[in-house]
């Protein structure tokens, strides 16, 4: 996992041949998309969504992880808390993978919440099991899935 600003996003292009095109996504793009699905270019998509923040125990209900895609998670408004675990410490999957939607459940606990402010992104690989959305009053953000 990786928690940072985009200020600091060229530090990470090297991590995936999509970065560079997925953070200039952010950065001159996203003033003007609304919310919604839609593709930016082969192996990337986009999902913008406001909605209200969650209460963890709705959130962990889909404690997630993904197989083939690698998620760039990034606030754009609101204060947004996520709960993290490493996959390989999970033991309680709820339901079996998705190969549809590229989903795994888990019932475990994360290991610890952090924040997101606006500006500010959190990547998550396949080994990175994530509960988003949880927060109080509206959150606006985007996550960019990024093909591997």
């Amino acid at each position: 996992m990786i928690i940072d600003t985009i200020d600091n996003a060229d530090r990470y292009l090297a991590v995936h041949p999509h970065f560079e095109r997925a953070f200039h996504y952010i950065r001159e793009d996203l003033p003007t998309a609304p919310d919604g699905k839609g593709d930016i270019t082969e192996g990337l998509k986009s999902i913008i969504n406001t909605a209200p923040g969650k209460t963890a125990d709705v959130s962990l209900s889909k404690f997630e992880c993904h197989n083939r895609n690698i998620d760039i998670q990034y606030c754009i408004s609101g204060v947004e808390t996520i709960g993290w675990r490493p996959r390989f410490s999970c033991t309680q999957p709820n339901g079996g993978y998705s190969e549809e939607k590229d989903v795994q459940f888990y019932h475990d606990a994360p290991h610890t919440f952090f924040q997101l402010q606006p500006g500010q992104f959190a990547v998550f690989f396949p080994e990175d099991v994530h509960a988003p959305m949880i927060g109080e009053g509206e959150i606006r953000k985007l996550v960019i899935k990024v093909s591997i």
